[in-house]
């Protein structure tokens, strides 16, 4: 998934400097035979959990993996599916908010350096 690496380099290149996290929400496309995955659409938190650290593994991540509740708040806050970039800025207000994905991730991860740079010059 290339979305996964271009997030991995975004964090290779800011983990010392700012937090980052991937939320883990509904299965975008549960259950389809084109998903690499064929992962069926969990239907408790343990079973999100577990699948949340599956998908992890087999793209071996190494930026921070939170898991959005069944009720998804955190989908539903951000409208965050089926994925979306968003950079938060210290007092907890929205410095860049990406188009959805799959369009908007590309161009959102393109454009997440400057308002980093931004929000680090800003807090010197």
């Amino acid at each position: 998934m290339a979305s996964v690496g271009q997030i991995e380099k975004l964090y290779a290149n800011y983990k010392g400097k700012a937090h980052f996290y991937v939320v883990y929400i509904r299965e975008a496309h549960p259950d389809m035979e084109k998903n690499k995955f064929n992962i069926p659409q969990p239907k408790t938190l343990e079973e999100r959990q577990k699948v949340a650290k599956e998908f992890a593994e087999a793209l071996k991540l190494t930026v921070p993996l939170l898991v959005d509740s069944m009720e998804d708040a955190v989908g539903k806050a951000y409208a965050g599916w089926p994925d979306r970039v968003y950079v938060i800025d210290a007092e907890g207000k929205v410095a860049l908010k990406g188009g959805p994905g799959p369009q908007g991730f590309a161009p959102a991860v393109k454009a997440a350096p400057a308002a980093l740079d931004k929000l680090l010059a800003d807090s010197k």
